[in-house]
Parts: structure tokens; sequence; C-alpha cells
């Protein structure tokens, strides 16, 4: 069985300073919602191209948001999660399944079973930290 094994600091540092493109799924126009504020942060501070995936929305704050990962105009290297634990595995999928290099799930997602199937399809995966705190902390 392919065993997850938590990223330490550097490897951290390393996947933030490699990724170019991310996908925010879940995003929300709510500027009360973590996900707003992990992206609004991110498209301030950030080297990253940003795309939004919310089959809910179709614009946040001018912004497109795309309906899924498969219909984002580029391969995203992280997929960035603000869902419930429930939907992890269609998203897992979904991020194996567009080629994407990084599953990052955000504060308060843990599953043990997504990140050993995430790292047996070849994944890096990240679980329960925020994207935007390590941003800040380490690069």
């Amino acid at each position: 069985m392919t065993e997850w094994i938590e990223p330490e600091h550097d490897d951290l540092r390393r996947i933030m300073r490699e990724t170019r493109t991310v996908a925010v799924v879940g995003a929300s126009p709510n500027p009360m919602r973590p996900s707003y504020g992990v992206w609004d942060y991110l498209r301030s501070a950030s080297h990253y191209e940003l795309y939004l995936v919310n089959p809910t929305v179709s614009e946040i704050d001018g912004t497109p948001v795309y309906p899924s990962l498969a219909d984002l105009p580029v391969v995203p290297d992280m997929v960035d999660v603000f869902r419930r634990s429930s939907e992890l595995p269609g998203v897992l999928r979904d991020t194996i399944s567009v080629g994407a290099k990084t599953l990052w799930l955000q504060q308060g997602l843990w599953d043990e079973q997504i990140a050993r199937d995430g790292v047996a399809a070849g994944l890096e995966v990240v679980m329960d930290r925020c994207l935007k705190v390590d941003y800040a902390r380490l690069l």
C-alpha cells in the first residue's frame, strides 16, 4: 500500500515555488468564506495564475469561474480544495484526470485514503494546510 508522508517545510516551499497555476476548487463569491480570502490574497501577493472552479457561479469580482477542472483553459499545477470531505473522492478523480501535479487540501480537510490514492497516482498531496498561510510564511 502506498503511504502518504506529511511534507516538511522544505517540501512545501519547493511545491509552492514550482507551482505556476492554481485551480481553487470550491471558490466562493462571499468575501466571508475562506476560499475567497485565500484567492484574494494569492491574486495580489503570489506569482500564481489562479483559476476559480465552482459549478454554481460564473464569475467572482470580474474573474471567470469554471464549472469543473476539465473546463479550465490550462492544466493546473495545483488543485487547492475548499470542499466537504464527502466531495474529495470526486475532486481527486478530476485532479488526476486533468493531469495536475499537486492536490492541496485546505485547513480542516484530512483524508488518509484520498492522500494514499493521490500519491499512488503520482500526485504530491498536502492536507489540512492553508495555502495562503504557508505562502506568506514560507515564501
